[in-house]
């Protein structure tokens, strides 16, 4: 415990340097939000990833694939998918079209005051739902660490919440990137030991692997149970489970392209090229990270054991549990402190991404309809909005308990931004009949839609217990209205409807005239703003 905390303090005074680095250099609105656009393809690469291996990715997928096997597996699957939709259709555009946020494209033709509004909304809403993910990570992983100290899961949270305030609030994109990218090293680093030991555990042999996971004995209603966690079927069973199944793919791979703190990462690099590349680098280290996720799921599920995971602890700490057993209490505190890095650097990059277009949606084009205001205005509220973000996600986050599973959470995010942003994003950008009508139908629809079918399904309402273990406990003792835990086969398709059909009900010729104008420079970056 005492080396946990260690560990953890050498983190956390290294990261305070980078803020009081990166604050010193954040002057005026581009350095804060964007990093004065400097950032390097392998940089960004890194942050990226960074970004998206969150504890949702460590904490809670591995303890997805310790407790339900090969269907757990596949919410790695999708998260390295869906950067094949950033790099092809989302990268360079955004680059070249926007600012600072993804309100930036969308109103390249449109009328900014309404779509930005409902922009601010959505990427608000995707934020807290993926920070209550991190904060309930933080929260269970000081539980197993040092519940006998007098640390509760409420302290953890706020401890967690009041750092991520630090970064964002004093050093703006730049503090929050390289955080990102010193998070990004050492949680690769870890994972790489981490297989190393669970291959080591079965001689390097991978047919005594599988053998093993193929032979996994965990107890239900207290009687023992022998299942073969290469097959699926444990999570994603009938009637409803392929259709859950397709639902959380379209998710992850629409989801993640819509995530407004992934895009506003593209906003830091020079060029659109230097985008492009950096999504290169971010694709090679999630991929390679996922795949480690599998090895440490089905590792945990056979050194550790599900029955000894669900009492120790929950499915979010499969993977700690999984290092203390292999490598001991050294181990273990390496490992958690990386989980601490983990979640420190995802929820900076999401308060900031939140207070962004909080600042620069909301409160310069709306409330002040695009006129000028002073610079430092602009950073103060963003920061202002920071701590706002900060206060409500930990609150939310210390009233969901440490029984949530972090990968299910941040799943609800990915639901928003699939169903209200992806779908406006990608039509405005190839669609030259798109208009502010199609805009605001199809971001109303798709985020009420989202939620609506969230709040009515079995990870928020049910009378028994949930089959899957590690979905958040419900809420409200009735069956679930909605059947599937994961919403995006409807909200999806409800999101695109609402946006064509608002579009053909309305017409807005003037939109259609800044659509050549538009992909002339998302094409060749005709007046995007350099770095400086």
């Amino acid at each position: 415990m005492t080396l946990s905390l260690a560990v953890f303090a050498a983190f956390v005074a290294s990261t305070l340097g980078i803020t009081y680095w990166a604050a010193r250099r954040s002057r005026g609105p581009s350095a804060y939000f964007a990093a004065g656009r400097r950032i390097t393809a392998w940089q960004n690469g890194f942050a990226v990833a960074g970004d998206f291996m969150s504890a949702a990715s460590f904490l809670g997928v591995v303890g997805l694939i310790a407790l339900q096997g090969f269907d757990g597996f596949l919410y790695s699957v999708g998260g390295f998918v869906a950067y094949v939709t950033i790099l092809l259709l989302i990268a360079e555009p955004l680059r070249n079209t926007g600012k600072y946020t993804i309100g930036d494209v969308l109103t390249y033709r449109l009328r900014p005051r309404p779509v930005r509004a409902l922009t601010a909304l959505t990427t608000l809403t995707t934020a807290i739902f993926y920070m209550i993910a991190q904060m309930v990570g933080a929260g269970a992983l000081v539980g197993l660490l040092l519940g006998g100290s007098g640390v509760s899961y409420n302290t953890a949270v706020i401890g967690v919440g009041i750092l991520m305030m630090i970064y964002v609030v004093f050093g703006g994109m730049l503090a929050t990137t390289w955080v990102q990218i010193i998070k990004a090293m050492l949680l690769s680093a870890c994972a790489v030991a981490l297989t190393l030991l669970v291959l080591r555990h079965f001689h390097f042999h991978l047919l005594e692997f599988f053998a093993a996971a193929s032979q996994v004995v965990y107890h239900r209603n207290g009687q023992p149970v022998v299942h073969d966690f290469l097959q699926s079927g444990l999570r994603y069973k009938p009637p409803h489970g392929p259709l859950d199944l397709i639902s959380l793919g379209m998710i992850f791979v629409f989801g993640t392209a819509g995530l407004p703190h992934i895009l506003v990462k593209f906003y830091t690099v020079p060029d659109a090229k230097t985008a492009r590349n950096s999504v290169v680098w971010a694709m090679v280290l999630i991929g390679s990270f996922y795949i480690m996720t599998s090895v440490l799921g089905l590792g945990a599920a056979v050194i550790v054991g599900p029955d000894y995971v669900v009492t120790h602890g929950g499915t979010n700490m499969s993977g700690i549990l999984l290092a203390q057993a292999l490598g001991g209490e050294v181990f273990l505190a390496v490992v958690s402190a990386v989980a601490f890095a983990t979640i420190l650097a995802v929820v900076a990059g999401l308060t900031i991404s939140a207070s962004t277009s909080f600042a620069h949606d909301f409160w310069i084009n709306v409330v002040h309809r695009g006129r000028e205001i002073h610079s430092g205005e602009t950073v103060l509220v963003a920061r202002t909005a920071a701590l706002a973000v900060g206060v409500v996600s930990i609150l939310l986050a210390i009233a969901l308990g440490p029984a949530s599973n972090a990968g299910i959470l941040a799943t609800f995010g990915m639901a928003v931004a699939a169903s209200a942003n992806f779908p406006v994003l990608v039509l405005s950008i190839f669609w030259r009949r798109f208009n502010t009508a199609g805009a605001i139908a199809g971001l109303s629809a798709g985020l009420l839609s989202a939620i609506g079918l969230i709040a009515a399904g079995p990870n928020f309402m049910g009378i028994d217990p949930p089959n899957a273990v590690g979905a958040v406990h419900h809420l409200i003792q009735a069956n679930p209205w909605f059947p599937l835990e994961n919403v995006g086969i409807l909200s999806v398709p409800l999101g695109f409807l609402a946006a064509i059909v608002g579009t053909l009900l309305s017409k807005e010729p003037t939109a259609e005239a800044r659509f050549n104008e538009l992909m002339v420079r998302a094409n060749i970056g005709l007046d995007a703003e350099k770095a400086h």
